[in-house]
């Protein structure tokens, strides 16, 4: 993956959000050590602090997450959300989320998130079809990205906000050679040119795009 920013700015930028406390670093060791080869799958604090803060700023009662992996990004959503809020975290992968609900329960998160072990696409569309949903965070494979897109819109209340993870792929969707970077490249365009939504592409770490429903 290519660095979009330089790595002495990325640290001054890690220095300058609020602080990860010991549940999350924890967490963080956790997954490096037991999981080398998946960590980089894991979001960054800044990145985790910024879904808090949108979560808090949407007022989101009800979040979907779509890909869990050991629950760094489902805490930081939980913690945005009121008491009383519910955030339905989406995964296939029992390994991985058997770490998330260690933690979730260190945090105190665990009473709002329910885990949904399964095909993601499958979960959310069996949710109703009334726009309930406030918030939305995905973050999976990425051949499956225009699915969930397709199904969560739908689903999302005007005004809710869904932000999707990795759309730069590294920067290859300047170049894409295979299926993943091409099937996130065709997204990127037709998100900006649905008319249901507006949206902002960020160079936060590999891409996000915060993608606002109309109202």
């Amino acid at each position: 993956m290519s660095d979009i920013i330089d790595p002495a700015v990325s640290d001054y930028l890690l220095e300058h959000c609020t602080p990860a406390d010991d549940v999350l670093r924890d967490l963080a060791a956790e997954t490096r050590d037991t999981f080398p080869g998946e960590a980089g799958m894991q979001i960054s604090h800044d990145e985790g602090e910024l879904l808090t803060m949108l979560v808090k700023l949407t007022g989101a009662r009800l979040a979907v997450e779509i890909g869990v992996f050991t629950g760094y990004s489902s805490i930081c959503i939980a913690r945005g959300l009121p008491k009383d809020g519910r955030l339905l975290a989406c995964d296939v992968s029992e390994r991985f989320t058997d770490v998330a609900r260690r933690y979730w329960a260190r945090a105190a998160v665990d009473d709002r998130i329910e885990l949904t072990l399964g095909p993601a696409l499958e979960t959310v569309q069996a949710l109703s079809t009334d726009p309930v949903v406030d918030f939305a965070f995905v973050d999976a494979d990425k051949t499956g990205y225009p699915g969930y897109y397709d199904a969560l819109i739908p689903r999302l209340r005007p005004g809710g906000l869904m932000v999707l993870d990795n759309v730069l792929r590294g920067g290859r969707v300047l170049d894409p050679e295979h299926e993943p970077d091409v099937v996130v490249r065709d997204l990127n365009n037709r998100i900006v040119s649905d008319d249901r939504v507006e949206s902002v592409m960020l160079p936060v770490r590999d891409g996000v795009t915060l993608v606002r429903k109309r109202g």
